[in-house]
């Protein structure tokens, strides 16, 4: 039995008010509602247009999934509710509930016309995703973009403002002129399928949420020992091609580099049978288990690089490509006869000359094709202790630590960045340690702390408060606390950047790493998250007086949550079932421009 959550906070209809209730995530860039009244879709309304073979796949999907769906929306906009002074029992009037309003009997919206002025454009970095999209009161329908990625971007609003009219018909509430474009051009979800194997079925589905988000692009992190093979690859990057969604991957190395390179040349792995920690940070070979690094200084490594390259090059599309560089740890190299040799060699070396000897070796192999983009983590540049030299500044660089810090640096450097600022993006973070035989859980009682220390609290507890590892503390999860849809949505991640720095962030891309994940948890810990960072990327999270509209997308991501679970993507709860039907009653701040400008 189909039940949403409509039989629990009572469908309201239509209001007598002008305003609509429908509200597209991510909202457009430009969106302009008439007042002539709601426009009836013929059950049998079409999607035609300019022919192509992912368009034609898109306007059967479009229309199929609109007419299962006949949504009609769970929660919307409403203002602030006036609540009684203090400390009075009047009684609050609720909001107005009316009548559906009644279609307009002349007009009835049968076809919507889509035109695609160039069907060359490939789906790469930067191709023009822009869209219009009108609908008039006298039930005419068009989407006009310069490419197929914009049309499809303008289908998927089409999909959000055509809704059920409460008596199984469909309607578009008002008259609508779209005219809309992506602020960044990067906008995506790490997976990372090497910790844990995540199978195709379940990458397809988090591919359909980006469609439905005008997420643009997905990168899968794996090992060469994971059972993809070239035939679901190949699959997997076609369906994301359908839907406007960029599929590139990352192989990260030299570091995090073991079993499946193992397999090949045990010889190009070292420190993989050390253990990872030694007890005692100052000589780990790795900052989480399991360790392993590839052999800088072995040369047979680089021609086990070449070989898994080009394999895996060749089955993605993208220009894009990336080749890791993550979290490198000298003492691993302790290991390696190879390396020891190397520095012996060159006694005045330091780490950065020997990531530098890497980069040298490796660069080549990856510049397979004139038009190939490189992306590394920024620890070949920001690294305390194993930055390279010189990092050419045509190679893109993921920042994933001290957020807007390292996201200056990189810029004022001249590299094109991708935002993954750990402390606002990251997916994964708050749900506690995942290593075993950990004692620091074995605390039964806060620490007492020193009474001049403890005084300092007291004096401002609303602002400070101790915490200790089980006690209001990051309990083993290195990037807690979790991240929730309002510190995605609120990251500023320009800010302090000048104009030109700031023409160098391309997008950012949310991480989910897979210590804790698989694909029986995978969809709550992306959905509807991943749909605030959508949002922000795509129109941004400031309103046209330029506040930072956090109350504007309340409604619509709860609403949307609803959606997700409906389109069977199983979403987390974002609030509790009172604060849906309650819009705002259930905020921390009455007023609605708290988060300023």
């Amino acid at each position: 039995m189909k039940l949403s959550i409509a039989a629990a906070i009572g469908l309201l209809a239509l209001t007598l008010t002008e305003a609509v209730k429908v509200s597209p995530l991510p909202i457009p860039t430009h969106i302009k509602w008439a007042k002539s009244g709601p426009i009836k879709v013929d059950n049998n309304f079409r999607i035609t247009g300019t022919h192509h073979e992912i368009l034609n796949k898109a306007y059967a999907r479009t229309a199929k999934l609109i007419k299962k769906e006949r949504w009609v929306p769970q929660i919307w906009e409403h203002p602030a509710p006036d609540f009684p002074e203090y400390p009075t029992f009047e009684k609050r009037g609720d909001y107005e509930e009316a009548s559906y309003r009644h279609h307009n009997k002349k007009a009835t919206l049968k076809t919507v016309k889509v035109s695609v002025r160039n069907l060359n454009a490939d789906l790469q970095l930067g191709v023009d995703e822009s869209y219009t999209l009108d609908i008039t009161a006298s039930g005419q329908g068009s989407i006009k973009a310069k490419t197929i990625w914009g049309a499809l971007n303008g289908l998927q609003t089409l999909n959000q403002i055509i809704t059920g009219d409460g008596r199984k018909g469909l309607q578009v509430e008002q008259p609508v002129e779209i005219r809309d474009s992506p602020k960044f051009s990067h906008r995506g979800i790490m997976f990372d399928t090497a910790r844990n194997f995540i199978p195709i079925k379940a990458l397809k589905r988090q591919i359909d949420g980006m469609s439905y988000t005008k997420l643009n692009m997905t990168k899968d992190a794996f090992s060469p020992r994971e059972i993809y093979t070239q035939r679901d690859i190949i699959n997997l990057v076609q369906y994301g091609r359908e839907r406007g969604v960029r599929v590139y991957p990352e192989i990260d190395m030299p570091g995090h580099s073991s079993s499946g390179w193992l397999q090949v040349d045990a010889k190009a792995v070292t420190c993989a049978d050390s253990w990872w920690d030694n007890d005692g940070w100052t000589h780990h070979t790795a900052v989480q288990p399991n360790p392993g690094q590839l052999d800088i200084a072995y040369e047979p490594t680089y021609k086990l690089i070449k070989n898994v390259y080009r394999e895996v090059a060749k089955l993605f599309k993208d220009d894009f490509f990336h080749v890791g560089f993550d979290e490198l740890h000298r003492f691993c190299y302790n290991y390696s006869t190879p390396s020891m040799d190397w520095f012996r060699a060159n006694p005045q070396a330091t780490y950065g000359d020997f990531a530098q000897l890497y980069l040298d070796k490796a660069l080549p192999i990856f510049r397979d094709r004139r038009d190939r983009r490189l992306v590394m983590w920024e620890d070949v540049v920001t690294s305390a202790d194993f930055a390279a030299n010189k990092v050419p500044k045509d190679i893109v660089m993921q920042s994933w630590n001290k957020g807007l810090e390292n996201i200056k640096t990189l810029t004022q450097q001249g590299y094109d960045v991708i935002v993954s600022s750990a402390d606002f993006l990251y997916l994964d973070c708050g749900y506690g340690g995942w290593v075993s035989n950990d004692p620091r859980y074995n605390v039964m009682e806060p620490p007492v702390l020193p009474k001049a220390i403890q005084d300092a609290f007291d004096a401002n507890p609303s602002d400070y408060q101790p915490t200790s590892f089980n006690f209001l503390g990051f309990g083993g999860s290195w990037c807690a606390p979790y991240k929730t849809w309002q510190r995605i949505y609120g990251y500023d991640f320009t800010k302090g950047l000048t104009k030109k720095e700031a023409k160098h962030v391309i997008g950012a891309e949310s991480p989910l790493w897979a210590e804790q994940v698989d694909e029986h948890v995978l969809d709550y810990k992306v959905w509807p998250r991943a749909a605030a960072l959508a949002e922000n990327l795509w129109s941004g999270n400031r309103n046209a007086k330029g506040f930072k509209r956090i109350t504007e997308l309340t409604t619509r991501i709860y609403d949307f949550r609803e959606r997700l679970l409906v389109r069977e993507i199983t979403a987390a709860p974002l609030t509790s079932k009172y604060c849906l039907k309650n819009p705002h009653n259930c905020d921390l701040h009455r007023n609605q421009t708290a988060w300023g400008k």
